[in-house]
């Protein structure tokens, strides 16, 4: 089995990758990007030897395809994107990557031989709070993106709809909301690892949005990713992680524990998503679900940093 990460420069796609390679997986990563910054921070370059670096634009179909071909791949994990202060900034290109991208993976797997792709989405296909019921977002809720990067998630969604329609090829979509740890430096909802970052050089952060959300554990996601890609349903699945909404102000409250000495501080305003997803069929659906408990997961990040800060 051969693995193709696309993304595996950016946080979920790095974990990935190592989490691959501790199963001694053969794994091709296709990104746009040389700079290995976050594969540094959870692996050494003697370990990335291991890895086939594949420089490629997700925009260009044949790059897309002859790397599927030339690699021989089996699984595909399409995490490359753009996310939503780069999609807001420059529309065209963000719908090109993330849109066009997408059909490009999809559209190669087709060409290919490939019956099975598994791709990233968002909590930002949804509405905000106020769109919906009380209580955990329902599966079958109405997509209401209120951002580009949304829209162009749902767009991909959809796509994926009419491969399996058309062509018979099955996918799985994960929709993480707050995805955290060693590795997320950017995106909408990275400011809780970036405050993670702080306080282990016991420096202060002031978090710039507030509310209740799900926080993801960056390995478990990753793991996910796998255990998804390893596991092929029928149809064009998507599944909402689980964990419980938690509110910033309690990940604020558990670093200054952890890290006594630092403050921080957490503004009112919540992020226009809705505060947690039922992950009732994720658990159904799969064997092995993957949620590092929050005190535990904060409390690797910030060992982590702290190693990395030596």
């Amino acid at each position: 089995m051969t693995y193709l990460i696309t993304g595996g420069m950016g946080c979920i796609g790095a974990w990935v990758l190592k989490h691959l390679l501790e199963r001694n997986a053969r794994v091709v990563n296709f990104d746009l990007s040389e700079d290995r910054h976050r594969l540094d921070w959870l692996m050494s370059r003697d370990k990335q030897v291991a890895i086939t670096f594949v420089q490629g634009d997700l925009t260009d179909f044949e790059q897309v395809k002859v790397a599927l071909q030339h690699h021989d791949i089996t699984h595909v994990i399409h995490l490359a994107a753009l996310q939503v202060p780069m999609c807001k900034a420059n529309p065209v290109l963000g719908a090109q990557v993330n849109v066009t991208g997408t059909t490009n993976i999809f559209e190669a797997a087709r060409q290919t031989g490939i019956s099975h792709v598994v791709y990233a989405s968002s909590i930002a296909v949804y509405g905000t709070a106020e769109d919906y019921p009380p209580g955990l977002l329902a599966e079958d809720a109405l997509m209401l993106p209120q951002t580009l990067y949304g829209v162009y998630k749902v767009a991909n969604e959809g796509t994926a709809r009419i491969y399996w329609q058309d062509h018979g090829i099955s996918s799985t979509v994960l929709r993480p909301y707050t995805v955290y740890g060693v590795g997320r430096d950017q995106g909408l909802t990275s400011e809780p690892t970036k405050v993670m970052a702080a306080a282990a050089q016991g420096q202060d952060y002031a978090i710039t949005f507030g509310g209740r959300m799900q926080f993801h554990f960056a390995s478990d996601v990753a793991r996910q990713f796998i255990h998804a890609a390893d596991h092929p349903l029928a149809g064009a699945r998507g599944f909402n992680l689980g964990t419980p909404a938690v509110a910033v102000q309690t990940v604020a409250d558990l670093l200054m524990q952890l890290r006594p000495g630092v403050t921080i501080t957490v503004a009112d305003k919540p992020l226009p998503f809705p505060e947690a997803a039922d992950p009732a069929p994720l658990h159904n659906a799969f064997d092995s679900i993957y949620e590092t408990p929050l005190v535990d997961g904060i409390t690797e990040t910030l060992a982590h940093f702290e190693s990395l800060n030596g």
